[in-house]
């Protein structure tokens, strides 16, 4: 699936990033009717848990965006990180939850982050998130709604 992401809405990504999501949704083919308005994709490592750690799973989601020249315009709307919290009886929660729509990013221990902050924060999450997808640590599951 060729999809145009608009770049201009929220924070500012390095072109790494747009080029690992362009690459995983080239695999994925849109369903016949081509009536698709959002599509999320879940990237997980096999091998985390809450008893033997490892890399923490990421959610990204996209929705289709209406413009009069591009019929295929989509934005970006929340880049999320799971990890697992609690106890006797772990779950999975947001980690670091950057909405690109009301530009704002949470962090489970830091709360809401100043904008400085939150440009920091991204920084490291998706650097680190664009090497770890290249180490193939991921299994990539793309769902088209």
């Amino acid at each position: 699936m060729n999809i145009t992401i608009d770049r201009s809405h929220g924070f500012a990504l390095p072109a790494k990033f747009y080029a690992l999501v362009e690459k995983e949704l080239a695999k994925v083919t849109l369903p016949a009717a081509n009536n698709s308005a959002a599509i999320t994709l879940n990237f997980s490592d096999a091998d985390y848990s809450a008893a033997t750690d490892g890399y923490h799973p990421v959610e990204i989601r996209l929705e289709k965006q209406p413009s009069d020249h591009d019929k295929n315009q989509w934005q970006l709307i929340y880049l999320t990180d799971f990890s697992y919290q609690g106890g006797a009886y772990p779950e999975l929660v947001k980690e670091i939850d950057v909405c690109f729509v009301t530009k704002q990013v949470y962090c489970l221990y830091g709360g809401w982050l100043s904008p400085r902050h939150a440009r920091e924060m991204i920084a490291l999450f998706v650097g680190n998130f664009i090497s770890y997808h290249a180490m193939t640590i991921y299994d990539v599951n793309v769902s088209v709604e």
